[in-house]
C-alpha cells in the first residue's frame, strides 16, 4: 500500500473548471449527422432570452443531461439542441422599462425600427446570460447547433407556416372578444391568463323600470362596465320577470334606455336573477349581444382608463378609480341595494400581472379543431407517452374542448405577421414577402400588418425548425423526429400540445415519443419558490458552495415522480456527501497500487478464487445495473438516484470496501489480486452508472484511477450491462450466497450494537464468539474470518458451533447463528452496573412524577389534550427504556437488580 496522490477531499470547482472546457473542446457534445449510429435527440425547452438560471432550470436541464449522457454511453448518436426564445412580451417590457428609467424614452419616441435596433442590442448584451449559466451546471448541449427563435432560418419557418395555414383556411382575421392586457397593451391567449381567487365585492344596483316607480336589481363585480350596458337579461322561465320581457329600464348615470330580454344563459339563482349585459366587455355578454342585436359600446381605452363613451365625468379615469366614483354616485342617488363580500376567480395577465380586460378586438386566430384531432389520437394510441401518465387526462380534456388560438400581439418585438394591405383598395394579401402588385387594383403601394405573432407561434415549430425545416437539411433527416421532451406541466397547453399538432401538420410525424413532466420545486414550508418570498436561491451560489454534481444529484434524489419537491440548500449536503463518499472510496483504491489486469472484463475469473463477499458484490452490481437501467428507461429518475445511493453507500462502501481492506492489508497476494480485480470491475461500473447525474466527479475519478481508455473520457465509456448466465455460473453468483453474506452482515451489526449497549468505543479491540446454527454459514465464516474481524474491529473472533456461554454474556441473534460478546476485560462490570442502575432509578423517579400528574383530575381536565398525551407518551417511552436497562443489567449479573 502507498500514500495517495489524490487530495483528501473532493474540490468541485477544480474538476468543473478542468473538465467542461475539455469536453467541449474535444467535441464530445456534438452530434454527427453522418454517423451510422442510432440517433437520440432532445430539443431544450428554450428559456426566455431575458432569463437567468433558476432551480427549475436546474431540475429540467439535469434531467435532460442524464438522458443525453446515458444514451451516449449506450452507443447512440446524441444531439441535444440548445437555444433561447425571443419572449415577445417579456423582452419588450424589459427594454421599455430600461429606456424609461435610463433615458426617459418610450418606444413611440424612438419609432418601430429604432426601437427594434435597441432590443437587438440589449439581446446581444444580456441575452446569453442563461446559456453561459447552463454551462456551469455541466450540461452536454450541442452548442454549435444553438438556436434563437428569431434566427433567419427559424423566422423563415414561421412565415411558411403562417402562409400555409392561411391558404388552408386555418388562419383567419376576425373581430372577437379577447383577453387584453392593459399593461402590455396586447391581446393574450386564454392560456396566458392566470386565474386567481380574489376577495372583492358584489354590488347590487337598482335599474329603474321605464315609466314606473319600480326597479330591477342587477348584481355585478365590475361596476365600471355599467357605463357600456346595452341590455338587461332574465331567464325566460323565471316567473318573477316574465311580464317585464320586452320592457325597458333607464340605465343610471348614463340615462340610456335599454331593453329587458330573455335568455337561457341567465342563472336564476345568482343574485336577483337579473343580469346587466355589456357586450363590449364580457365574452358571454357579447354572445348575448350578437344573438339579440344589442349595441356594442366600448367604454375603455387600451391602457385600462375610461374613454369618451364613458361620459365626461369618467373619461380619463383609471378603471378602478371609475369604479369607486360610480358606486359613490349610485349611493348618492339611492340606487345601491346592497354590497356583499364576494370571492371569485379573476383572470390576470401572466406577464403584466394585472387583471385582464375582456375586449372586443380585431385579431388573427388559428382554427384549432382540425389540428387537434390527430394530435389527440396519437396520445390516445400511445404513440406519444406522458410520464407521469396522469397528465394524459389533462391533455385529452383540453384537446377535446379546444378553442381557437389568438395569435396576434400588439407588440413590435417578434415575428411580424406576413399580411399586407393595399393602400389603394385595402385588399389583403398573405405572403412571405411584400407583393409587387395588388391582385385587385394592380397598385404597388402596400403596408404590412402592425402586429406580431404570439411567441408560442414560433415555439410550436421548435423540434423541427431548429433543424432548418422546411429546407432539405441533413440534420432534419438525421435528428428529427426527436425522442424525448422534458418540460413543466404548466406549459402542456402552451407548448406540448401545440408542438404535437405542428409536427403532425407540417412534417407528418410526431415530434417526440416521450414527454416527461417535471415536478414543482417548493421550499421546505411548501411555498412555491419566488423572489418576492426571498426563498429562491441562486443556483450559481449553490454550485459555488456545494458543487454542480451535488446540486444535480440532490434535486433528482429529492424529486419523487409526480410529487412536488421540498428544497433547501442544506439538502445539497446529500449530494456533496455522496461525492465525497465516492472520492474516499477512490482514494482508498488508489493507495492499493496499480490497476489490476483486465479489470473491465471478468472473463477468465473463476468463482473458485473469489470470496463469498466478492460474489455478493458482483451479484448486487448485476442486480442494480438492471434495475437502474430499467428506471431510466421508464423515466423514473428518483429511483435511479435512490438505488445508486443505496448501492454505493450501504453495500459497496459500508460493506464491500471494509471487507476488501482485510485482504488488501493481508499477506495472501494471489487473493489480493483477485479482490483488486473485483473492486476495479465494480467501482468502474459504479462511476459509469453515476456519470449521467454526476459528470464531473466521475470523470475526475475515472482518470485518477486509470479506468479511462484511448477514447479519453468516461462520456465515451460503455454503459454497464447485466452479466450473461454463463458468466454468472462461472463466477458462482447465487441468491443462496447473497443470503448467507447478508446474514453475516446482519450478525456483524448485532455485534456492533452490543458494543453500543455498553458504551464500548469501536476503536477498542475486543473478543467475540460466533455460534453458527447452519454448517453452510459456518463454512462461509471460516472462509473469510479476517473480514469478519475487520468489520467488528475484534481482537479475536472464534467460530464454534458447540459454544455454550457460561453465565450471563451479552448476545445477538441472527438467522444462521448467534454472536456473543464476553464482557470480561472489555468493561468494568461494577462501574457499568452502577451506571445502568442510576439511569434506571432516574427513569423510575420520572415515571412516578408523571403518574402523579396524570392522577390529578385538575391537570387532566384543564391542560390541553396535546400536553396530556405528551405526558402519556413520555411515560411509555420511559417504561420501554427501563425494560431495556433491566435486560442489560441481567447480562451483567446473575439476577436483575
Amino acid at each position: 500500500m502507498s500514500d495517495s496522490t489524490m487530495a483528501k477531499a473532493y474540490v468541485p470547482s477544480a474538476a468543473e473548471a478542468r473538465w467542461y472546457g475539455e469536453w467541449e473542446n474535444r467535441g464530445y457534445f456534438n452530434g454527427a449527422a453522418d454517423s451510422e449510429k442510432k440517433t437520440y435527440t432532445i430539443v431544450i425547452p428554450p428559456p426566455n432570452v431575458t432569463g437567468i438560471l433558476t432551480l427549475g432550470h436546474v431540475l429540467n436541464n439535469t434531467l435532460q443531461d442524464i438522458l443525453i449522457r446515458w444514451e451516449k454511453m449506450r452507443g447512440r448518436e446524441v444531439c441535444w439542441v440548445p437555444g433561447t426564445d425571443h419572449a415577445g412580451i417579456a423582452t419588450q417590457s424589459k427594454v421599455e422599462a430600461y429606456l424609461k428609467s435610463e433615458e426617459s424614452l418610450s418606444r413611440y419616441d424612438l419609432g418601430r425600427e429604432k426601437f427594434l435596433e435597441r432590443v437587438w442590442e440589449w439581446k446581444e448584451k444580456y441575452g446569453g446570460t442563461i446559456i453561459r449559466q447552463l454551462r456551469s451546471l455541466g450540461v452536454s448541449c450541442d452548442w454549435p447547433r444553438e438556436r434563437f427563435t428569431l434566427d433567419d432560418n427559424l423566422s423563415d419557418a414561421v412565415l411558411d407556416v403562417f402562409v400555409h395555414l392561411y391558404k388552408k383556411g386555418l388562419i383567419y382575421k376576425g373581430k372577437r372578444m379577447i383577453n387584453w392586457c392593459p399593461v402590455s397593451h396586447t391581446a393574450l391567449s386564454d392560456e396566458e391568463v392566470i386565474h386567481k381567487s380574489t376577495k372583492g365585492s358584489l354590488w347590487h344596483f337598482r335599474y329603474p323600470i321605464t315609466g314606473t316607480d319600480r326597479y330591477l336589481v342587477v348584481a355585478t363585480t365590475r361596476p365600471e362596465t355599467m357605463l357600456g350596458d346595452t341590455g338587461v337579461a332574465v331567464h325566460p322561465d323565471d316567473p318573477r320577470y316574465s311580464e317585464l320581457i320586452g320592457a325597458t329600464v333607464d340605465l343610471p348615470i348614463v340615462n340610456r334606455t335599454i331593453p329587458v330580454f330573455a335568455d337561457d344563459y341567465v342563472d336564476r339563482e345568482f343574485g336577483s336573477g337579473v343580469v346587466k349585459v355589456t357586450p363590449a366587455h364580457d365574452p358571454n355578454d357579447y354572445e348575448m349581444g350578437v344573438k339579440h342585436k344589442l349595441d356594442v359600446i366600448d367604454v375603455m381605452n387600451p391602457d385600462g382608463t375610461m374613454n369618451g363613451n364613458a361620459g365626461k365625468n369618467f373619461a380619463g379615469l383609471d378603471r378602478y378609480e371609475c369604479r369607486k366614483r360610480i358606486v359613490k354616485t349610485l349611493e348618492d342617488q339611492g340606487l345601491v341595494e346592497k354590497i356583499d363580500d364576494y370571492e371569485h376567480q379573476v383572470g390576470y395577465s401572466e406577464r403584466g400581472h394585472v387583471p385582464v380586460e375582456p375586449r372586443l378586438s380585431e385579431q388573427w386566430f388559428v382554427r384549432m379543431e382540425p389540428l387537434a384531432a390527430p394530435a389527440l389520437q396519437v396520445v390516445k394510441d400511445g404513440k406519444i407517452r406522458f410520464h407521469p401518465d396522469r397528465w394524459v387526462k389533462t391533455y385529452n380534456h383540453w384537446m377535446e374542448n379546444i378553442k381557437d388560438w389568438c395569435i396576434s400581439r400588439q407588440l413590435w418585438w417578434g415575428h411580424r405577421i406576413p399580411a399586407y394591405y393595399c393602400n389603394e383598395c385595402n385588399e389583403l394579401v398573405v405572403a412571405k414577402e411584400c407583393p409587387k402588385q395588388c391582385p385587385s387594383c394592380q397598385s404597388t403601394n402596400f403596408h404590412q400588418d402592425e402586429d406580431v405573432l404570439d411567441t408560442w407561434f414560433s415555439s410550436w415549430l421548435w423540434p423541427f425548425s431548429v433543424f432548418n425545416w422546411p429546407q432539405d437539411d441533413p440534420d432534419l433527416h438525421r435528428f428529427y423526429p426527436t425522442q424525448s421532451l422534458v418540460t413543466g406541466p404548466d406549459i402542456i397547453f402552451f407548448w406540448v400540445a401545440r408542438m404535437i399538432m405542428a409536427g403532425l401538420e407540417f412534417t407528418g410525424e410526431i415530434p417526440f415519443s416521450d414527454v416527461y413532466f417535471t415536478s414543482i420545486i417548493r421550499d421546505d414550508k411548501g411555498q412555491k419558490l419566488s423572489k418576492s418570498l426571498n426563498n429562491s436561491p441562486d443556483p450559481l451560489d449553490v454550485i459555488a458552495t456545494y458543487g454542480a454534481d451535488a446540486l444535480r444529484f440532490t434535486v433528482i434524489y429529492i424529486a419523487p415522480v409526480g410529487q412536488d419537491i421540498r428544497y433547501s440548500n442544506e439538502k445539497c449536503e446529500i449530494g456533496r456527501n455522496f461525492a465525497n463518499k465516492l472520492w474516499n472510496a477512490a482514494r482508498f483504491r488508489e493507495m492499493q497500487g496499480k490497476l489490476s489486469d483486465d479489470w473491465s472484463d471478468l472473463a477468465g475469473t473463476s468463482g473458485k478464487n473469489l470470496r463469498a463477499d466478492d460474489k455478493w458484490i458482483l451479484n448486487q452490481l448485476n442486480t442494480v445495473t438492471v434495475s437502474i437501467t430499467n428506471s431510466l428507461e421508464n423515466f423514473d429518475f428518483h429511483s435511479y438516484t435512490l438505488e445508486l445511493y443505496e448501492f454505493v453507500w450501504n453495500q459497496f462502501c459500508d460493506w464491500y470496501v471494509e471487507s476488501a481492506k482485510a485482504v488488501f492489508y493481508g499477506a495472501d497476494e494471489s487473493l489480493r489480486i483477485e479482490v483488486l480485480r473485483v473492486f476495479d470491475f465494480t467501482f468502474s461500473a459504479i462511476l459509469r452508472l453515476i456519470h449521467p447525474v454526476m459528470p464531473f466527479v466521475t470523470e475526475e475519478l475515472f482518470h485518477n484511477l486509470g479506468y479511462v481508455d484511448e477514447s479519453g473520457s468516461i462520456m465515451l465509456a460503455t454503459w454497464p450491462t447485466a452479466l450473461d448466465n454463463e458468466t454468472i455460473n462461472e463466477l458462482g453468483l447465487s441468491a443462496e450466497n447473497d443470503n448467507m453474506v447478508e446474514e453475516k452482515f446482519s450478525l456483524i451489526k448485532a455485534g456492533r450494537n452490543l458494543r453500543g449497549n455498553y458504551n464500548i468505543p469501536f476503536s477498542k479491540k475486543i473478543a467475540y464468539t460466533i455460534k453458527p446454527t447452519d454448517p453452510r454459514f459456518e463454512c462461509l465464516l471460516n472462509s473469510d474470518l479476517d473480514s469478519v474481524r475487520a468489520h467488528l474491529n475484534a481482537e479475536t473472533v472464534v467460530v464454534d458451533e458447540a459454544y455454550t456461554p457460561t453465565g450471563s454474556i451479552p448476545s445477538g441473534v441472527g438467522k444462521y447463528g448467534l454472536i456473543f460478546m464476553p464482557l470480561s476485560g472489555a468493561i468494568d462490570v461494577d462501574s457499568e452496573v452502577q451506571r445502568l442502575s442510576k439511569q434506571r432509578d432516574e427513569l423510575t423517579a420520572a415515571i412516578e412524577g408523571i403518574d402523579k400528574r396524570l392522577a390529578n383530575d385538575n391537570f387532566v381536565s384543564r391542560a390541553p389534550a396535546a400536553v396530556v398525551e405528551r405526558e402519556r407518551e413520555k411515560r411509555r417511552e420511559f417504561v420501554d427504556k427501563i425494560q431495556r436497562l433491566e435486560g442489560l443489567l441481567s447480562e451483567l449479573v446473575p439476577c436483575p437488580r
